[in-house]
């Protein structure tokens, strides 16, 4: 047998893996605090959509996401042109680097950020210009800024920033906009969106429609409640949207994820309910972990952000003892998702314990 291989690019020498969160232990105790989902189950009418077209799964969806392209564009107010799906809004990121890098571009984001933008970068051939975040663990639009090139091709801003929550001011974005050149590509991935409770903060979509180099990013994974189906958008000016949908996977989204997509759409008042009961778990969470004497960043997200450099994977082994899984993000800090009460309960006892014993 021949001892040679297939030849594979030398661009994916050494990329980073995805670590997503991990399940909850087994029993009744167990609270998966990791993965940023929503702890409610699919909005009312969303599962029985679900059910009905899963009847079909003998057949291939609509490959042009027709009807959640025309709910999206609907719901949002856009032209339906400017609209493109995809599996998840990281799905459609990765696409959105398919589009505009290759080798020798440079794409910038803040870091730490989003975990996948280093590896969907690497794969793509381009280099990644991690800008660290300020002290304040705010994006540092200056030094992004600063850091574009004639080879830029793409620029990530995730607001309100996973895993941090922290979230960038409609003022401070607008003037480093005004900074970035015409022909390089923003991405807003605002996945969170929906949580977002500071006023100065502005929807990107506000944003996007008299800049041609914006695109937003959105989910149903997160406030809908649909992380399991995979299944995200972006709206861009006709150009960006029109080569997402050039390099989308053929059939990628399926027709469950489509129809549960659209019906989510149409649940709004029962959204809202739901997100609102979030908002003030979060806050509710967030005081009682400030009282305990830790630093909490404002989250505009659905989690919560310490940072705890080398004792995070001690907080986060202490967690999971008690019975509530984290994100650690080793000799940085860890992010803990705003879940059931009675797992966020788990976690800020073990926060206060740890505090009082290693601090």
């Amino acid at each position: 047998m021949s001892e040679k291989k297939p030849r594979l690019r030398g661009a994916l020498e050494g990329i980073p893996t995805y670590k997503p969160g991990r399940p909850a232990a087994a029993g009744p105790a167990g609270y998966k605090l990791s993965s940023n989902e929503n702890p409610y189950p699919p909005l009312p009418g969303v599962l029985e959509t679900m059910t009905s077209a899963a009847g079909g799964a003998n057949r291939y969806p609509d490959m042009a996401c027709t009807g959640l392209m025309e709910a999206v564009a609907e719901r949002f107010d856009v032209p339906v042109e400017h609209v493109a799906t995809g599996t998840g809004s990281v799905g459609v990121a990765q696409q959105l680097l398919q589009c505009t890098a290759g080798p020798g571009d440079e794409v910038i984001y803040a870091w730490r950020s989003f975990e996948a933008y280093p590896i969907i970068t690497q794969i793509s051939g381009a280099a990644s210009v991690q800008v660290p975040l300020t002290d304040a663990e705010e994006h540092d639009l200056d030094a992004m800024a600063d850091a574009v090139t004639d080879r830029t091709r793409l620029i990530f801003v995730c607001n309100p920033n996973n895993p941090t929550g922290v979230a960038v001011p409609g003022a401070a974005l607008e003037r480093f906009l005004d900074r970035v050149p015409d022909d390089v590509l923003v991405v807003l991935d605002e996945a969170y969106r929906e949580f977002v409770r500071d006023e100065r903060v502005v929807d990107g979509l506000r944003l996007y429609r008299d800049r041609p180099n914006v695109c937003v990013l959105r989910t149903f994974s997160k406030a809908y409640g649909l992380a399991g189906l995979r299944v995200g958008f972006a709206v861009a000016h006709e150009p960006v949207a029109a080569a997402l949908r050039k390099t989308a996977v053929p059939f990628g989204v399926s027709q469950i994820a489509q129809d549960a997509a659209v019906a989510s759409l149409r649940s709004e008042a029962e959204l809202l309910e739901r997100v609102e009961a979030l908002v003030a778990e979060r806050a509710r969470v967030s005081r009682e972990l400030t009282a305990q004497g830790w630093t909490v960043p404002e989250s505009q997200a659905n989690f919560v952000w310490l940072r705890l450099g080398d004792r995070t994977s001690d907080f986060a082994a202490a967690c999971e003892r008690a019975g509530a899984m984290i994100r650690p993000f080793p000799g940085e800090g860890v992010r803990v998702s705003v879940g059931e009460t009675e797992g966020n309960d788990i976690f800020l006892q073990t926060a206060a314990a740890f505090r009082k014993s290693e601090f």
